[in-house]
């Protein structure tokens, strides 16, 4: 079922021309930036974005101009735990396992959860209730069960289900911002 799903959320990612999304993705961006999480927030913690996903550089850039702190994952495969890593420059980063861009640990810091007062989830297809399909690792879950800030996710309308499959772990995200509107899923 989530191979499916992500399999069709994929097509209908490809499908969106760089124009279509360029537009779509600035209306996102300027609701993210909109948001009083956002604004209040002084450590961001973000992925670099890659393929399909939604891009992230734009958030990145907007985060340094308002002198925030940005931190990205840093993920072991062997552990599948994740930590992030503050994020200045791109000296900093490596590209690792799946053509991922990670930081370099002795570039970087360690940022401690407490530490991160907003994460910008990624994920391939989502529901109205916050929960989301990945891309399989479940990193992200593993994290946030033990993260008390808030979460936020990026995505175009055709990513977002009435319904995902969902696991006793899966951890929702607190609000989903889309090219037309902010869903407020969990308190």
């Amino acid at each position: 079922m989530k191979s499916q799903l992500r399999k069709k959320t994929m097509e209908a990612l490809s499908a969106v021309s760089d124009e279509d999304l360029l537009q779509k993705t600035a209306r996102m961006y300027k609701r993210l930036f909109s948001l009083p999480e956002w604004q209040n927030a002084s450590t961001i913690a973000v992925t670099i974005s890659r393929g399909l996903e939604i891009p992230t550089r734009p958030v990145i850039k907007q985060a340094w101009k308002e002198g925030k702190q940005v931190c990205i994952p840093k993920c072991d495969p062997k552990s599948k735990n994740m930590q992030f890593r503050t994020y200045q420059t791109d000296d900093q980063l490596e590209t690792v396992y799946a053509g991922l861009l990670e930081p370099v640990i002795e570039k970087t810091k360690k940022v401690e959860p407490s530490q991160i007062d907003l994460i910008i989830v990624p994920g391939v297809c989502f529901d109205t209730d916050g929960f989301r399909v990945g891309f399989g690792g479940g990193y992200y879950d593993r994290f946030l069960s033990d993260y008390e800030g808030k979460t936020v996710s990026l995505l175009l309308e055709c990513q977002l289900f009435s319904h995902v499959p969902r696991l006793p772990h899966d951890i929702p995200v607190h609000q989903l911002i889309t090219e037309g509107r902010i869903v407020f899923c969990c308190p």
